[in-house]
């Protein structure tokens, strides 16, 4: 058995898919032209069909703007100037996959030397489409997730967001990863799309191998491979049980978010693509409270989606979720989260350095071009934006006074734009925090991203397993700051959700309740617990426990508190 962290809950059993780079080796010899003429001929064939057959799969999920990267890469493929280099080297003595080799290296090397950066950012294409080539060439399978038709749990060293969007559903069962905490991004992506996983899995692909049966269990973090009977017997019993209780969870569905005393709060859901709404309704969210936009860009291939891709985005999930609240994050980007098309300077510690509203306030062609796109989606909903990475009173002004410059050139444009959009802002940063109720004058609401909050209030890195011990939310400090920002809102009359990992631990439930959050944003699978939770607790009693709490002195003291309660 091996342990990890339970990062989204479910438990299931089937067998591994071990997602792992195909080692490429290449010939050093040639079998004679006439033989690798053939062997690079149908290696370009078999290219052609795969990215045909990619493009089909992934026409059921993406727009036809979206897909068009796949009809650039089968035109490099097709280019009989690509093709006609190869094979002048073949005829010159080199095997096939030497000779991809060597001219795609050239190619990629002249494009990045261009000073057009369209030109430079082919480059990333003509690696994609080479790699694909040579893989063909010497009979090695390139894996691909969205092409899984069969239910499997993936094991890989780790996910990127944009390869747990691939899973379909249907066919995976759940995934679990060598590296990776409960607010790491696949993890954050799992609870979106509600499949069991396990992250932070010392030595899983040395231990594990393609179509093990292994049983999954993310509610205690342990994979069990080729179990015995009597073990998957026991964990059946437990899912059963897990099953059975989620089931009993949906009567609250329609529920108020109301505590036994009257108090009510608003449990609303994180998303990262129109798709997630879905899961959002069906588990009794009352509102979007975190909209992450970023994977509208990181999901492009090409170039920054356009304004009208991006309004689109933003109008379906409005018109998805009639007389409720939608709060938009605008583009958080860099650290850990990079784009194809964009290059990010090299920097110590990137989670402190260009990235968010940073880049937003710098790259002001790319800011304004969502604001637009998120004023003229304004009318078809109850819009919210909040500003990420707010760090200074001037940081918030001056993207408020972007946002307002922009309504009012498409006033002035007669396009229509409503005049009821609340404008707020992450609190991330300890010294938004502490600040918070200067901030509160000019911001109509905060939202905590408690998982940055606790890492730079701890000054340790939440991906890193050797400091994990720090992650605390329960620490003293880190509810102390929750609460100034809360009374510093409140001082102003303004609310406050908090959209970290942290709203939907059912531990810090009590203690926020009690603090007084108005808002509770988290992932859908974990929105009926937490409602079950509030509808049996008083807000008086709460506030009680609350002002224990931030009169401890350590993590452990807060939750022995908590439990006790």
């Amino acid at each position: 058995m091996l342990k990890g962290i339970a990062a989204s809950s479910g438990i299931v059993m089937g067998k591994i898919y071990k997602l792992i780079e195909p080692e490429i080796k290449f010939r050093d010899t040639s079998l004679g032209v006439e033989q690798e003429l053939e062997i690079i001929e149908k290696g370009f064939e078999k290219t052609v069909a795969d990215i045909e057959k990619v493009k089909v799969k992934a026409s059921a999920n993406l727009s036809e703007e979206e897909l068009a990267i796949f009809d650039a890469h089968l035109m490099m493929v097709q280019d009989p100037e690509f093709k006609g280099q190869i094979v002048e080297l073949i005829k010159a003595g080199n095997n096939a996959e030497n000779a991809t080799k060597t001219v795609s290296e050239q190619m990629i090397a002249m494009f990045l030397a261009m000073d057009n950066d369209y030109f430079k950012e082919r480059a990333a294409d003509i690696k994609d489409v080479s790699y694909r080539l040579i893989c063909n060439l010497i009979g090695v399978e390139i894996p691909d997730l969205s092409s899984i038709e069969e239910e499997v749990i993936v094991a890989a060293y780790d996910l990127t967001p944009s390869d747990t969007a691939q899973l379909n559903k249907k066919y995976t069962l759940g995934f679990v990863t060598e590296i990776g905490g409960r607010t790491s991004h696949s993890a954050i992506m799992a609870r979106s799309l509600e499949i069991p996983a396990v992250v932070g899995v010392t030595d899983l692909l040395k231990t594990v191998n393609h179509n093990d049966y292994v049983v999954l269990d993310a509610l205690s973090g342990e994979l069990l491979i080729n179990p015995s009977e009597a073990e998957i017997a026991a964990k059946k019993a437990k899912q059963l049980k897990y099953n059975e209780e989620k089931e009993l969870l949906k009567v609250l569905i329609n529920a108020k978010s109301e505590t036994l005393d009257g108090h009510e709060v608003e449990l609303a859901c994180n998303i990262g693509t129109v798709k997630d709404v879905e899961g959002a309704i069906n588990n009794g969210a009352e509102g979007i409270g975190l909209y992450r936009t970023e994977f509208l860009y990181m999901d492009s291939t090409t170039d920054f989606p356009d304004e009208d891709t991006q309004f689109e985005a933003y109008k379906a999930v409005l018109e998805k979720m009639p007389n409720k609240k939608v709060v938009v994050r605008t583009l958080d980007i860099g650290g850990d989260k990079t784009l194809e098309y964009f290059k990010f300077p090299e920097e110590m510690n990137p989670f402190l350095g260009y990235r968010a509203i940073r880049l937003c306030l710098d790259r002001t062609d790319i800011f304004r071009t969502q604001l637009r796109a998120l004023l003229r989606a304004s009318t078809y909903g109850k819009l919210c934006i909040m500003f990420p990475m707010i760090a200074t009173v001037e940081e918030f002004l001056s993207a408020k006074k972007i946002f307002n410059e922009e309504k009012e050139k498409l006033v002035a444009q007669n396009v229509a734009v409503s005049d009821h959009i609340e404008l707020g802002m992450m609190v991330e940063i300890p010294a938004a925090a502490i600040l918070a109720d200067q901030f509160a004058k000019h911001a109509d609401f905060f939202s905590i991203g408690t998982n940055d909050l606790i890492q730079y209030s701890m000054a340790a890195d939440r991906m890193s397993e050797k400091v994990a011990y720090l992650y605390q939310p329960l620490n003293p400090s880190i509810l102390r700051l929750i609460k100034l920002t809360i009374d510093g809102a409140h001082k102003h009359g303004k609310w406050v959700g908090m959209c970290g990992e942290m709203a939907g631990d059912i531990l810090a439930c009590p203690l926020l309740l009690g603090m007084g959050l108005d808002e509770f944003s988290m992932s859908a699978s974990s929105i009926l617990a937490t409602r079950k939770l509030i509808r049996s607790l008083s807000k008086k009693d709460m506030e009680v426990l609350a002002e224990q709490a931030l009169n401890m002195s350590s993590a452990e003291e807060v939750l022995k508190l908590v439990k006790k309660d």
